[in-house]
């Protein structure tokens, strides 16, 4: 997938990326054919097919596996709005479901401009791990349920707010490290040094020595606070800590084999940035 995503001219993944989630995103006109008669569930039903017939005619593989995951996720974008703005119990999941498909979507556009050398599928996060896919679907069954037989705990909306600004302080600092970090930064971490490869310390790298992993763990635990999900919202923290105490130790031993006594002086003067991790133990 990385190989052919190479071959293509510089840009067009991210231009497509774009195009098919602005067209996803265009669900946002649904209510307008309703009104001109059409049933809520038919005219989704029709909008959606129309869409992947359009997109099997536009594109051929592999294009056509990038067109469909941008559109998927620029017609959650827009199905997010949509409920955002209904008067329903299911509001703030709609801000969820806004915040979860922006996410994902810039994880690929933002890799596809900075670093297109690196670029895949996978640069969606789509499938990032099983643990990933389980913990999402435990929150969308515990909001669901809270929602049915305790619905007032789903319209705490300081609370919510809380949470959604959780969320937009994780995903700019996490973009802000991908686009400082440039062709630095990879999604997987790195075994080898490649000739390119140096160490970034400005910008946000001079608050945190992993600033897209501490964007990362503030957005994920708001998503848990925005949907007031109590038991997630606990279980989020925990295995996120747990998740990236392992991950900065990990690509820090890289890093310190990299980078030698430079990374060490950094690791002096900067801290992780993640609450009660300092990152690997060095022998001196």
């Amino acid at each position: 997938m990385a190989g052919c995503a190479a071959r293509a001219p510089p840009g067009s993944e991210a231009r497509l990326s774009l195009a098919t989630f602005l067209l996803g995103a265009s669900v946002l006109a649904l209510p307008l054919l309703t009104r001109a008669g059409l049933q809520g569930r038919t005219g989704l039903a029709l909008y959606v097919a129309g869409l992947n017939a359009l997109l099997l005619l536009l594109y051929r593989p592999p294009r056509y596996q990038i067109a469909i995951r941008a559109c998927f996720l620029g017609f959650v974008f827009g199905c997010g709005v949509l409920l955002s703005f209904s008067q329903s119990s299911w509001n703030h999941f709609g801000w969820y479901m806004c915040s979860l498909s922006l996410f994902h979507y810039s994880e690929y556009l933002v890799t596809a401009v900075n670093n297109p050398k690196s670029l895949s599928l996978d640069s969606f996060l789509l499938n990032h791990s099983l643990e990933y896919t389980v913990a999402a679907l435990s929150s969308w069954i515990e909001f669901t349920l809270e929602n049915i037989f305790w619905p007032e705990l789903k319209q705490i909306t300081w609370l919510s707010t809380t949470g959604l600004l959780m969320v937009v302080f994780g995903e700019c600092l996490r973009k802000a490290a991908m686009f400082t970090a440039g062709s630095n930064f990879n999604h997987v971490v790195q075994n080898e040094k490649s000739e390119t490869h140096t160490l970034v310390t400005s910008g946000v790298y001079a608050w945190f020595r992993h600033p897209s992993y501490v964007g990362w763990f503030y957005w994920s635990i708001g998503t848990q606070v925005m949907l007031c999900n109590p038991i997630c919202g606990v279980s989020y923290a925990l295995t996120v800590w747990r998740f990236f105490r392992d991950r900065t130790e990990e690509e820090e031993i890289s890093l310190i084999h990299f980078f030698g006594e430079e990374y060490l002086e950094y690791k002096k003067r900067v801290p992780t940035g993640l609450p009660f991790i300092k990152g690997v133990k060095v022998e001196l």
